[in-house]
């Protein structure tokens, strides 16, 4: 039974990675200067992007990053996130559907991020199609239970084309 097309899917995602001396911390495509630390990952560790792209993936059910780039491919390493997130938007849109917004949340003890909140949400609405206002961004710390640590999780809404 072929069952019609919801008009609406949400995808929710999620990522982490363990925080080490002399890695570059980005964020949303965003690098943040002056982080002491910064994610170990195949990729670039954008953790804001992996789990966008983790999002996007899940409202449509095709899996997570990791099927498409898995990390045990060595052509994978250094991979910016953008593309990551480039390529699962191409995946949603084939399929008929668009982002409408999106939520994220970032943990992450030090440094603060705040004053990086506009031009994070800017460049992820650049990446997804949407206006800045469309996209909240969200920053929390672990209240010191995870120091060596950043952690990101985000839903999206998705609409049918």
């Amino acid at each position: 039974m072929s069952a019609q097309p919801l008009p609406y899917r949400i995808g929710y995602g999620e990522d982490a990675h363990r925080l080490a001396a002399g890695r570059p911390l980005i964020l949303g495509g965003v690098e943040i200067t002056g982080a002491e630390r910064g994610p170990v990952a195949h990729s670039d560790g954008d953790a804001a992007l992996h789990t966008l792209s983790d999002a996007l993936l899940s409202g449509l059910a095709l899996g997570d990053i990791g099927q498409y780039f898995p990390d045990t491919d060595p052509k994978w390493a250094g991979l910016n996130s953008a593309d990551i997130l480039r390529r699962c938007l191409e995946l949603v849109r084939e399929r008929g559907y668009a982002p409408a917004n999106a939520a994220l949340v970032v943990t992450l003890d030090t440094p603060k991020l705040g004053s990086k909140r506009a031009e994070i949400a800017q460049r992820i609405a650049g990446l997804l199609g949407l206006d800045s206002s469309e996209v909240g961004v969200s920053f929390k710390t672990s209240e010191g239970l995870a120091p060596d640590h950043i952690q990101a999780r985000a839903t999206i809404l998705l609409v049918r084309l």
